[in-house]
């Protein structure tokens, strides 16, 4: 087997270990207002749970150069943002939304994604996901170097869910229903594809 230190590895490469590694990779679209209330949204693979109760989640966004990407940035100064699970019917107007834009255009505007208000939080959702989560900033670490932190490590509270009708039944999503996506490597994309279960053990 071969063995790796990633001390001797460039960013680059233990980015490419990484992103191939751990996969699939929940993908999270997230919504944020500007100060000047510009709509920006993003997707983001390093997302997921970190607790049911209270209910939050976990959302690690990378710098460019020590530089705050424009979705950390408004989270830690808005302190709210909204989670939208990404499927196979959006995901190619998501993908526009990853184009690197300057902090002024919005990103909704580009992918024609459509508003929807949020019902705690001034931060709009798009109609266009099944699921999103309004989520209220708790936590909010740069991880990294002290002089040039590498990322930006932000904790969510779900302060409302929205889940489309059809999906949700006795308080179970439907997996088959929700046909979410999820992140590889590269440009590969992966859908459910086939379900078994496994009984815990007592």
């Amino acid at each position: 087997m071969l063995s790796i230190d990633p001390r001797n590895n460039t960013e680059r490469e233990n980015y490419k270990l990484l992103i191939g590694s751990i996969i699939p990779r929940p993908i999270a679209f997230v919504t944020t207002l500007s100060e000047d209330g510009v709509l920006n949204g993003a997707p983001f693979s390093y997302f997921n749970i970190v607790s049911s109760n209270p209910p939050m989640l976990s959302l690690s966004i990378q710098r460019s150069g020590g530089k705050q990407k424009d979705t950390a940035r408004n989270i830690i100064k808005k302190r709210e943002f909204v989670v939208h699970m990404v499927d196979e019917q959006n995901v190619e107007k998501i993908n526009q939304t990853a184009a690197n834009l300057p902090s002024y255009e919005s990103e909704i505007e580009l992918a024609e994604l459509t508003q929807v208000e949020s019902t705690h939080i001034a931060v709009p959702g798009v109609k266009q996901a099944k699921i999103r989560m309004e989520c209220m900033l708790e936590h909010s670490l740069a991880l990294g170097d002290k002089d040039q932190p590498g990322c930006d490590l932000l904790i969510g509270k779900v302060v409302q869910f929205h889940v489309e009708n059809d999906l949700y039944e006795n308080g179970r999503i439907d997996a088959r229903g929700l046909a979410a996506v999820s992140r590889l490597a590269g440009a590969n994309y992966a859908k459910i594809g086939e379900m078994f279960e496994i009984e815990r053990p007592k």
